[in-house]
C-alpha cells in the first residue's frame, strides 16, 4: 500500500462501515437477527449502485483472489459478506455468542500460549470479523482480548461500542498517544492478548513491499516492530464468515520475538511480515469474499517508498 493509497482511504470516509453500523444497530436490537438480515440485501444493492469506487476496488481484488473476471454476483456477495459481519457485530458485542456456530482452528497453539500467561500480539486484517475472536472468552474465561487502533478509528469504534454495549469501550486502545506503548505493555504483562490489523495504516510509516495475490503491495512495518520492541509472540488471527450464522476462527503462530537480539530484529521483522502476508493471501484465496479493503490496494509504487 503506497502513501497515496494510505491517504486515500484515510481521507475518504468509510461510509459503508459507519452507515451500516448505525442503521443495523437500531434495527437489530429492536427486531432481532433473523428479521433484520433481510435488510442487508437492500444495503448491499445500495452500495453496488452508489459506491463506484468501492465497486471497482471489489472487482479488482476479486479478479486476483478468484483467478477470473468477477461477475456481478461476485461483487454482490463480497459486499453482502461485509454487511453481514457488521450486522453480526451488534450481537457479538452484546455477548450473544449463542446465536452463532463457531469452529476454532489452531486451538492447540492457542492453549500453549495461554499457559505462558505472558501476553500475545494478534495480527489480523480487514478480513472477516474481529469481534468473533471474543467468543474465545466463553471457552477461556480468564483470557482478555483488546484491540489497538489509530485514533480516528478508535474514536468511531468507541462511539459505536457506547451505543451497543458501553462496558466494552475500555477494550479499545488508541494508537499514537504518548502512553500508548505503556498501555499495551501493561495489558500484555497482565496476560492480555492485543489485536492489531496489519494490512493498512493511516500514517505514513515505513512500508514493506510484499508479493500479494500476484503483484507487489505495501504493508506497514509498525505492528511487527511493536511486537519486536515488546518481545512478544505474534500470531496471525482471522474470524472468517462462512455464511448464515457460521464462523471459523484461525490462529497461526508467525514468530516469537522473545529473546531475539536487537541486532537481529530488522531481519526477523521483515521475515515475519512476509509470513503474515503469505498467511493472509492463503486465507483470501480460500475465503475470497471475506477481505474488506474497498480501495485500490495495488497502486503503482515509487521505488523509494518501499522499505526493505
Amino acid at each position: 500500500m503506497t502513501p497515496r493509497a494510505a491517504a486515500e482511504w484515510t481521507m475518504r470516509p468509510e461510509r459503508s462501515n459507519v452507515f451500516i453500523l448505525r442503521v443495523m444497530t437500531w434495527l437489530s436490537l429492536h427486531l432481532g437477527r433473523t428479521v433484520t438480515r433481510a435488510v442487508l440485501h437492500g444495503i448491499t444493492l445500495y452500495f453496488l449502485m452508489f459506491a463506484p469506487r468501492a465497486r471497482r476496488a471489489s472487482r479488482a481484488y476479486l479478479r486476483r483472489s478468484l483467478g477470473r473476471r468477477p461477475r456481478w454476483a461476485d461483487c454482490y456477495r463480497h459486499i453482502f459478506t461485509f454487511a453481514a459481519t457488521i450486522h453480526d457485530r451488534v450481537y457479538l458485542l452484546n455477548n450473544r455468542f449463542d446465536l452463532f456456530s463457531i469452529e476454532v482452528h489452531g486451538e492447540a497453539d492457542m492453549q500453549a500460549l495461554l499457559k505462558n500467561n505472558s501476553g500475545v500480539i494478534l495480527l489480523g486484517a480487514h478480513f472477516g470479523s474481529f469481534e468473533i475472536i471474543r467468543a474465545l472468552g466463553e471457552r477461556q474465561p480468564n483470557l482478555q482480548i483488546a484491540m489497538a487502533m489509530f485514533e480516528d478509528n478508535a474514536r468511531k469504534i468507541n462511539a459505536a461500542l457506547a451505543a451497543i454495549n458501553p462496558d466494552l469501550a475500555h477494550h479499545v486502545i488508541p494508537l499514537g498517544h504518548v502512553d500508548t506503548m505503556l498501555q499495551i505493555q501493561q495489558r500484555l504483562e497482565s496476560g492480555a492478548w492485543i489485536g492489531l490489523l496489519a494490512d493498512r495504516s493511516p500514517q505514513r510509516e515505513a512500508l514493506l513491499s510484499c508479493d500479494f495475490l500476484g503483484a507487489p503491495a505495501q504493508f506497514p512495518l509498525g505492528p511487527m516492530r511493536l511486537a519486536a520492541v515488546l518481545q512478544k509472540p505474534v500470531v496471525f488471527m482471522s474470524g472468517e464468515y462462512l455464511g448464515d450464522n457460521r464462523y471459523a476462527i484461525h490462529f497461526e503462530p508467525l514468530i516469537d520475538f522473545t529473546g531475539i537480539a536487537r541486532n537481529d530484529r530488522q531481519t526477523a521483522i521483515a521475515a515475519a511480515l512476509h509470513s503474515y502476508v503469505r498467511c493472509l493471501e492463503r486465507h483470501c484465496l480460500r475465503q475470497p469474499y471475506n477481505w474488506f479493503n474497498f480501495f485500490d490496494f495495488w497502486q503503482p509504487t515509487p521505488a523509494a517508498s518501499a522499505q526493505r
